[in-house]
């Protein structure tokens, strides 16, 4: 039977996969996840375990995915998605020490994990579009790695035109022109004078805004506030975990996290069968769910500039989906607590707070001690990490309880994307950009700078659509 998606706030239509698909946000402003979540068995865990990384993906993603696309395309899709990662193993594990691990995410086109989703995120919408007939707008905010993904994986896709915004001044160099020198009539860069929860929040305010664009366009999501975004992201949480033993034992891992939409798929993982003690929540000094998870207070505090800017976040959108689950689905009192959060902050209820904290630890990590952990592991190990993975390596060593197994840490940038904080490491070394970017600094930028304006936002993308 075909999964159904419902939104956290239970006032929008309830729908397939492919509607979630071009949906993103919900229409009541809520998020869409699954009805129900499919989950495997002991044994067909361990009749995963050897499969590549796209037969595994194949296999975890089928089931979300029923009665819109068959198999054997989505097969396809998948292999078509990863075939240009530039490693073998797609997602390799890299040993630190006796029961620390590092899930390489960042051998994808851009260098960071982001390609896991968006890679087939594109190459999904292309195939539903041109079923349907159809052409969309996408709309997305980054605080750096999204954005370069996002355009990467839909810029040859011929029913899509991409709007990117991002915070002036507010990410890498790397990260930037990643984004602004890709050429392409469908593809628009827009620095948004701002931080990144701005940028959110325009992208939000438009999926429930009056129609400013074209009749004939509807706007898409590719944050992960769209479902297919965390529904990729699952998949490697199974593929370390049979690399370490599961389900014949469990795993653990540290995720450096802002907006909760990458550890929300290792929870998932969890709840789908794979054996899991401790999730650790790794934070930057923008530490809005360290602090929910201590204090049992989710707030906004204003946005301090960081050596790891992905992460410098102060409303986590992916929270919202956990919340749903940490208050056993009771849509209503989801709707009431995010009508309080728009206000600054929500206390959790005893019983919620208790949930939460048996399923994640948390820590926080300054900038001093990103730099420091950048510099340890490389004079152990001899890898350079870039900050956000950084984070996650010494997070995952803060919360690592003895007996829980392996710790694998996600690391989801390539230090290139990151040399000035690398550089701030003092470690002598200079991370170099793969041969497929080398001339990044020589090629030609293309972006527009607007006001934090949703009105003036609306109506340069109006301009922009293609015909």
């Amino acid at each position: 039977m075909s999964i159904r998606y419902l939104s956290t706030r239970g006032q929008a239509p309830i729908l397939d996969f492919e509607g979630v698909l071009l949906a993103g946000l919900a229409s009541d402003g809520g998020l869409y996840l699954p009805e129900s979540l499919p989950h495997f068995s002991t044994d067909e865990l361990r009749a995963m375990r050897g499969l590549s990384y796209t037969e595994l993906a194949t296999t975890v993603i089928a089931p979300f995915v029923e009665g819109s696309i068959d198999r054997q395309t989505l097969a396809e899709l998948v292999e078509a998605s990863y075939r240009d990662f530039r490693h073998q193993a797609v997602a390799p594990l890299v040993q630190l020490d006796q029961d620390q691990w590092l899930l390489e995410l960042f051998h994808g086109p851009t260098l960071a994990f982001k390609d896991f989703a968006l890679q087939l995120l594109g190459r999904l919408l292309d195939h539903v579009l041109t079923r349907r007939g159809e052409k969309v707008v996408i709309m997305g905010a980054t605080s750096g790695d999204t954005g370069s993904a996002a355009i990467e994986g839909c810029r040859h896709c011929e029913h899509v035109d991409i709007f990117i915004l991002y915070p002036d001044g507010r990410v890498s160099d790397v990260q930037r022109r990643q984004m602004t020198t890709v050429e392409g009539s469908n593809v628009h860069n827009l620095a948004v004078r701002g931080n990144f929860d701005d940028c959110q929040a325009l992208v939000k305010a438009s999926f429930v805004a009056e129609r400013f664009l074209p009749e004939n366009r509807s706007l898409v999501a590719v944050n992960s506030i769209n479902w297919a975004r965390i529904m990729a992201q699952i998949v490697y949480y199974f593929y370390a975990g049979f690399a370490l033993g599961g389900p014949d034992r469990p795993v653990n891992f540290s995720v450096p996290t802002g907006n909760f939409g990458d550890i929300y798929a290792g929870y998932l993982a969890q709840r789908m069968g794979l054996p899991v003690n401790n999730l650790v929540i790794a934070t930057n000094r923008n530490d809005v769910l360290h602090r929910m998870l201590t204090t049992g207070t989710y707030s906004r505090q204003p946005i301090e500039a960081s050596l790891s800017p992905s992460m410098d976040i102060s409303v986590s959108s992916n929270f919202e989906r956990l919340l749903f689950d940490l208050y056993e689905g009771d849509a209503p009192q989801i709707a009431a607590l995010m009508d309080e959060f728009s206000h600054g902050q929500i206390a959790l209820s005893e019983t919620a707070l208790a949930r939460v904290r048996s399923l994640f630890t948390s820590a926080r990590v300054s900038d001093e001690e990103t730099c420091d952990e950048i510099a340890r592991l490389w004079q152990q190990t001899g890898l350079l990490l870039d900050p956000h993975s950084a984070i996650g390596t010494l997070a995952a060593r803060k919360c690592h309880r003895a007996g829980d197994g392996p710790m694998v840490t996600l690391a989801t940038a390539h230090p290139a994307k990151f040399p000035a904080a690398v550089a701030s490491a003092n470690t002598g070394e200079t991370p170099q950009l793969p041969p497929h970017l080398s001339d990044l600094f020589d090629r030609e930028e293309r972006f527009h700078t607007l006001d934090n304006d949703l009105t003036a936002i609306h109506a340069f993308m109006a301009a922009q659509c293609r015909p």
